[in-house]
């Protein structure tokens, strides 16, 4: 066919990438491609083609069926990659020092309830699990927070599964949980508390409410709470996501979340042949937005922020050591 209607490999390349070899106003610009549809389209500008043919066609020329791939990541910050160095310098003399060094994060929220959990385990043959159709929310069952905080130098993560929003006040909770049940415990003399966290959500870097939060928390801990964010667009190096959630996906994959003590026992079941444990347990508190912060309780805060990205990089001390500073 390509002998007899020479036009016709040309136009069928216009037809599949219009961006790159053809008119940018193809018929084709905003539709699926699909193999009837370009023969169609082809069988409108004079050639006699049926869709099997057009495949046979698009295979011999190397096309194939593919999907969308991540790996733009945005604009680079300029000083991206001097704040992972910051970052590491800081963990790296906390641990050295023995003092406790956490990354945190929320894990994406999960519908309660018989919906489809992606991936495969091992079952009878013809004997898949039931779920349902539509993952529609249950207002009776609700959502799922998982918020998780993972010990660098421990390798154990903590999980405080909400059942409302996730928040400023629920992330910081959750620390507060894991530092009176395990990290008192563990850091008996701890005298700085260092958390990693991504620039965004609850915990973001612009979050008042995040840094009133951590202030309440460091005044009840009596110790400082020395925080750094990775720069944007960078989430996906957070130690967390690879050392903890990672884990906990492939565990309770193809698996129903059909209750919160389901969820809470799959997230504490999760292990790994490097020693992983994890400790989980359910918040049932209420956490509500829209809490506003105000420029008043945003002065009072006993913050210092570092020199390099004082936005990214900063700590916060108890309030007591700012009142005995001024006195003396």
């Amino acid at each position: 066919m390509t002998e007899t209607d020479p036009q016709l490999l040309d136009d069928l390349n216009a037809l599949v990438e219009p961006d790159a070899r053809g008119d940018p106003m193809s018929s084709l610009r905003w539709t699926c491609k699909s193999l009837r549809r370009l023969a169609a389209e082809l069988n409108k500008l004079g050639h006699q083609i049926s869709h099997t043919v057009v495949g046979e066609l698009l295979k011999a020329q190397k096309f194939s069926l593919q999907a969308n791939r991540k790996t733009r990541e945005g604009a680079d910050n300029p000083d991206r990659d001097a704040q992972f160095g910051f970052i590491n310098e800081a963990v790296t003399t906390a641990m050295a020092q023995n003092q406790p060094v956490i990354s945190v994060d929320t894990k994406k929220k999960e519908l309660v309830g018989d919906f489809k959990n992606p991936g495969r385990e091992w079952r009878p043959q013809g004997a898949p699990e039931d779920v349902r159709v539509h993952d529609f929310l249950i207002k009776e069952l609700g959502r799922a927070v998982p918020y998780g905080i993972y010990d660098l130098a421990a390798n154990t993560g903590w999980v405080n599964v909400g059942v409302d929003n996730d928040t400023a006040a629920f992330a910081v909770q959750t620390i507060r949980r894991w530092w009176q049940e395990v990290g008192r415990v563990r850091y008996p003399f701890a005298r700085r508390l260092l958390i990693t966290a991504d620039g965004g959500g609850s915990n973001g870097s612009r979050v008042r409410l995040w840094k009133l939060e951590l202030q309440r928390l460091a005044d009840e801990l009596d110790i400082s709470i020395e925080v750094h964010h990775l720069p944007p667009g960078t989430s996906k190096w957070n130690k967390i996501e690879h050392r903890l959630f990672s884990f906990i996906t492939q565990n309770w994959r193809a698996k129903p979340l059909v209750s919160y003590r389901v969820i809470v026992d799959l997230i504490a079941a999760t292990t790994t042949q490097t020693g992983l444990k994890v400790l989980c347990e359910l918040d049932d508190k209420s956490y509500p937005k829209g809490i506003v912060v105000s420029d008043q309780e945003m002065a009072s805060l006993n913050i210092k922020r570092a020199d390099f990205h004082g936005e990214w990089n900063y700590t916060i001390a108890p309030s007591n050591q700012w009142h005995e500073a001024l006195v003396s």
